[in-house]
This record gives structure tokens, C-alpha cells and sequence, in this order.
């Protein structure tokens, strides 16, 4: 069904061009849009109208007009005049607002069709026929944004990410659920990751311009048929939940830059409380004082190199190997040791994560 607001802007653009009002009504006379100076009452006429099998007819010097949606009666359009100039643009504009509806319920047809095949709804079978039908390509590349906010989304939101990605036809906008709004985008053949990166920034650009500087783009990896979609949905998906716990800097996050941090968002927790305990006999690595975390991160920054480390926190060279000496006899790692680097460093990611699941419980 067409909105209101819809059916109002477009007699308000008709009625700039014919100079005519128009009124659009539902079969029981009630006023859905009008361009009329005043709010006119026609609804016992409406549905005297409704009622005769004549698809037009004048009324009290109005033009009254039946518009169809499939051979089923959806409005009743009333033009203000009844001569045969306004029969002729009232018919006009009965055409216009049949294609609208035409128009519109494709769009609700392929939207309900792209939910379905990110959910893995759909038989494979199914997939094919339908987007047979609804002239869906099959065999190209694509790749699915998800966009989450922080607000519940609205008709405006999704419509600014349709009007950013310029309303290609192609390119399918919807939604799953309250925040999150899934562009399924389709690509070139030269489309590679510098693209999709550039997108995803224009996306979240366009949304922290409209007071959304919380939000999160994600995407998955090109896939180049239509059945392997809801595959790079569920990476777009991964990608969100890892980069909130893994690049909580970050507001764009790629399915393919996941890293380490992929792996251990897949781990079961059992198994990670059992790595810490027996890395650091039951200490937590997240337990150590603020400037001990510091010259951690910052070591890690600068890929173990000692001299670097100490410049960035400007601390002598010899304070930072204290720290680093310090922090292997309370852990038994030498982080200036690649394997022993490798292993603190992991395990600081898995506290992050129990921490993110143990948060998400409450």
C-alpha cells in the first residue's frame, strides 16, 4: 500500500503542472490526500460510486474516477471540474497512481524476497524461481553492508542510504529488524576492497551528518551468486559483533581485516577460562595497573622494538626494560620473546571477549 504522504506529494506535483485539485479517498470517502482549499465531504457520493459498475462519472460538477490495483478497487480519485480537459488529466493521473502501486508492491515483493534469502528461508530451488520472476540478476557480484545505529530506524534512514547509493535498482535496501538497516549491494567487475571500503565510510558519513556518530558499518566478502548472499550477511554480522569487541575504535569494519579476533569470537568460554588460568595461574591480564597495560599496548603498537616504545611514552630506554622485566616475573612472559609476545597478546583478547559475552548475559 502507497503512503499518504506518497499520494499527497504526487497530486500536489500534478495539480503544479494541470492547475487542477485533485482528492484521492478510499472506498468509504475518507480524505487520504487532497489538494483541495478546503476538506470537501463526498462520502455518501464515494460510495454511491463505489457501488455502480462506471469506472468514472460526474458528481456535483466533479470528476470521479475508480483507481484498480489488479483488477481490485483501491481508491477513488476525485478532480475538481467536469469538462473534458479535466476527464483527460483525471484519467492521467489515474494511470500514475496505478503504476505507483504497481511499482510499489514490486518493491514489497522483492524486499520480503531479499529478507527470506538473508535468513536462509529459501530453498534453493525457491531462490532461483523467485528471482527469475522478480528479475533478480543471479550471477553477480554482491556484497552485504549491515548498518547499526543506535537509534531504532526509520522510513528516513533507510531512504538517505537508498539516496547515498543513488536509488540504483539494482542495489536492494532493507531491514531485519529495529537498528539495523542491510544494504545488499551489487558490484563491477573491477569492485575490490578499496571500493567497498570507500562505501562503507560514505555510509557512515551520511549518518553521522543525521545524528547518528555512534553508528557501525560492517561488510562481508563479494560473493558472485545469489544463493551465496545470506554467506556474506552472516560475515557482515561477524564483523559487527567482533569489531565491537576487538576495534571498539573503529566505525567500519571489514569481514576480511577480522584478524585473530575472528578465531577467538568462535572459542567456547570453558575453554578460554581454562587458557588464562593456566597461562597466568589464575591471574587476569587485564589486572595490572594502568601504566603497565600502557607500555603493553604501546609495545605491541611498535612491533616489540624497545628504543621506539621508549621514545612514543618518553620514558629511558632503561625504565621500559624494568617494566618489561617487572611484568616477566609476575607473568613468566618476556615480551621482548616473539612466542611469549604472541601468547600475551592473545590472551589480552580473550579477556576482552569473556568480558563482552559476560556483559551481553545482563
Amino acid at each position: 500500500m502507497i503512503s499518504n504522504q506518497i499520494l499527497q506529494n504526487t497530486i500536489e506535483g500534478l495539480k503544479g503542472i494541470t492547475r487542477i485539485d485533485f482528492c484521492v479517498m478510499d472506498t468509504d470517502g475518507k480524505s487520504l490526500a487532497s489538494t483541495f482549499p478546503e476538506q470537501a465531504n463526498y462520502g455518501e457520493e464515494v460510495v454511491s460510486f463505489v457501488e455502480s459498475p462506471a469506472d468514472s462519472q460526474v458528481v456535483q460538477g466533479n470528476q470521479f474516477f475508480k483507481i484498480f490495483d489488479e483488477h481490485q478497487l483501491e481508491y477513488v480519485l476525485l478532480a475538481n471540474g467536469g469538462s473534458d480537459d479535466v476527464y483527460m488529466v483525471g484519467k492521467i493521473v489515474v494511470f500514475q497512481i496505478q503504476n505507483l502501486l504497481t511499482a510499489y508492491k514490486e518493491r514489497f515483493d522483492k524486499d520480503n524476497f531479499i529478507k527470506n534469502l538473508l535468513l536462509d528461508n529459501l530453498l534453493l530451488v525457491d531462490i532461483y524461481n523467485r528471482a527469475k520472476k522478480l528479475h533478480i540478476d543471479t550471477e553477480v557480484r554482491r556484497v552485504i553492508f549491515i548498518i547499526e545505529t543506535q537509534h531504532e530506524k526509520d522510513s528516513n534512514a533507510i531512504d538517505n542510504v537508498r539516496n547515498l547509493l543513488g536509488n540504483r535498482a539494482k542495489d536492494f535496501v532493507t531491514a531485519v529488524d529495529e537498528k539495523n538497516i542491510i544494504v545488499v549491494k551489487e558490484l563491477d567487475s573491477t569492485d575490490g576492497h578499496e571500493e567497498l571500503e570507500k562505501t562503507a565510510r560514505n555510509i557512515y558519513t551520511l549518518l553521522a551528518e543525521d545524528g547518528e556518530e555512534d553508528a557501525l558499518v560492517a561488510y562481508g566478502t563479494v560473493v558472485n551468486d545469489i544463493k551465496e548472499v545470506s554467506k556474506s550477511y552472516k560475515e557482515a554480522k561477524l564483523a559487527l559483533d567482533v569489531g565491537k569487541i576487538f576495534f571498539g575504535e573503529r566505525n567500519v569494519i571489514a569481514y576480511s581485516t577480522l584478524g585473530i579476533g575472528r578465531l577467538i569470537y568462535q572459542l567456547p568460554i570453558p575453554l578460554c577460562k581454562m587458557f588464562i588460568r593456566e597461562i597466568f595461574e589464575g591471574k587476569s591480564p587485564d589486572d595490572f595497573d594502568e601504566e603497565t597495560l600502557t607500555t603493553i599496548n604501546k609495545f605491541f603498537e611498535n612491533n616489540l622494538n624497545v628504543s621506539e616504545t621508549s621514545r612514543q611514552l618518553y620514558i629511558h630506554r632503561n625504565t621500559l626494560v624494568y617494566r618489561l622485566d617487572k611484568l616477566q616475573k609476575s607473568t613468566g612472559l618476556d615480551l621482548r620473546v616473539f612466542e611469549d609476545a604472541i601468547t600475551f597478546k592473545i590472551a589480552l583478547m580473550v579477556v576482552k571477549y569473556m568480558k563482552y559475552m559476560e556483559s551481553m548475559e545482563y
